[in-house]
């Protein structure tokens, strides 16, 4: 469904209100969704590359072998980048292209594009932001028993200590892992991402290491820059709101099982350094224990200079079933989201901007750490007018009320630092394969050509206009 609406009247660009000088604009990608080069140069399958060959996992069976072609298109990338007025690039790097099967040296040819990627960054005035992990486990450690078997968190330490070694010195912005709800939810209890497992206890096992990892990594990390780098190192989450559809007893129970499973059980030991009692509890009823050693919850809790926020939507949950029951066929208690009424994206997922505003008040005061909003936009079915433009009033409408939910966070008291909108370009997306577009740069896949979509344009001028107003 793309529910067209009022909010699609073409957006002038304005100045954003109450954007201070420092604030950060940016654009995201991540490796595995716009480099291609899949076997060149030493790089080894991911876990994407396997999936992607399982029949029925992704649309067409579709994959990433060339995606965007970024790794021999990427200058004249960078310098598209640059046109777009942004201070800030977050890409990710690719842990086979840089660790070939996940254990051993790096390799040198994949570190140096990465290298060079940089360079071009820095010729351009554009800040290089890292993620480390965006999903892209080497086969080999999946093989060994990916991220629900413990080591995998030590070997994702060893991998970001390579990566920071060969390029801290050039870069200081640096996140662990984008998203570990997709990683272990989607790819190891769904079972609609890569790897493809579907085992309830496995994807909590695949929590509590991702988590492991991203502190034994950001310890390393901190260790090896000293007192004389720059470093803000972080974390990026997939968060949401969860609201009751009514005051029962039952719905605002659904809700607090909803936020404990989305943002508590995260947060609570990354800024804690404990999970939640109550989840903890709900996850027994499931026969589900966490795999926490000693020493393991004082590791995660290192402390975080940023949280990365990706926000797409906010969701309305009940604790009953359509047919008035609390609990389900196994007997365990209700959790249903319930559909609204409301503008969607060509993903079907409902356009909740005000729901953005809510998150970044709620992390403010319940957690303290200064945001960056690492990913916000939305997928539509873009059509290329007669004179090959790409009007998306719809894309344009969606950023700006979602910066403007930024902007009133802000004025509200959220200590948000940054927006950065995803994507840069439309690329592979998982296991949709090339059917939804994000991107605000469109990509002909038979040519690779890119073009500024309308949203580009919008973007650019808004931030130009909101520098110039702060001057």
């Amino acid at each position: 469904m793309n529910a067209t609406t009022p909010q699609a009247l073409v957006r002038p660009a304005v100045a954003v209100p109450g954007m201070p000088a420092g604030f950060r604009w940016g654009v995201a990608t991540s490796a595995y969704q716009i480099e291609g080069a899949a076997a060149e140069d030493g790089r080894t399958p991911s876990i994407w590359d396997t999936f992607c060959r399982v029949p029925g996992a992704v649309v067409r069976g579709e994959h990433g072998d060339v995606a965007c072609d970024h790794y021999h298109r990427m200058p004249e990338d960078v310098e598209l980048i640059a046109g777009l007025g942004v201070d800030t690039y977050r890409f990710s790097l690719a842990w086979p292209r840089i660790q070939p099967g996940g254990r051993g040296p790096a390799n040198a040819k994949g570190l140096d594009f990465y290298k060079r990627l940089i360079d071009e960054l820095d010729r351009r005035n554009v800040t290089p932001w890292i993620t480390l992990y965006h999903w892209d486990l080497p086969q080999e450690l999946e093989d060994a028993g990916g991220w629900p078997a413990r080591d995998t968190a030590y070997r994702f330490a060893d991998y970001a200590m390579l990566a920071y070694e060969a390029l801290g010195d050039r870069v200081a912005h640096w996140t662990t892992l984008n998203e570990p709800w997709c990683s272990a939810m989607l790819g190891y209890d769904a079972g609609v991402h890569a790897p493809g497992r579907r085992n309830f206890g496995d994807a909590l096992h695949a929590v509590h290491h991702l988590l492991l990892g991203h502190g034994l990594a950001s310890s390393r990390i901190r260790e090896a820059a000293g007192s004389t780098r720059p470093l803000e190192l972080g974390i990026t989450l997939n968060l949401g709101t969860a609201t009751p559809e009514t005051d029962s007893a039952a719905d605002r129970e659904a809700c607090r099982r909803a936020d404990g499973m989305g943002r508590r059980l995260y947060l609570d030991p990354l800024v804690h350094g404990r999970y939640p009692e109550d989840v903890l509890a709900d996850l027994a009823l499931h026969g589900v224990e966490l795999p926490v050693q000693e020493g393991d919850l004082a590791a995660i809790s290192t402390p975080l200079d940023v949280l990365g926020v990706n926000f797409y939507r906010g969701a309305l949950f009940s604790g009953t079933t359509e047919d008035g029951a609390t609990a389900d066929a196994d007997g365990l208690p209700v959790t249903r989201s319930v559909p609204r009424d409301l503008p969607r994206t060509a993903m079907d997922w409902e356009i909740t901007p005000g729901e953005l505003t809510e998150l970044l008040l709620g992390l403010q005061h319940d957690y303290g750490v200064p945001t960056v909003i690492t990913e916000n936009g939305a997928a539509f079915d873009d059509l290329v007018a007669a004179d090959g433009s790409v009007p998306d009033a719809d894309r344009t409408a969606y950023l700006a009320d979602h910066i403007a939910a930024v902007a009133e966070a802000r004025e509200r008291g959220a200590d948000v630092r940054g927006y950065f909108a995803w994507s840069l370009m439309d690329n592979f997306e998982w296991a949709y394969g090339y059917d939804k577009r994000f991107g605000i740069v469109r990509v002909d896949y038979a040519t690779q050509a890119r073009t500024l979509k309308d949203s580009a344009k919008w973007y650019r001028d808004t931030i130009r206009l909101t520098r110039d107003a702060t001057r």
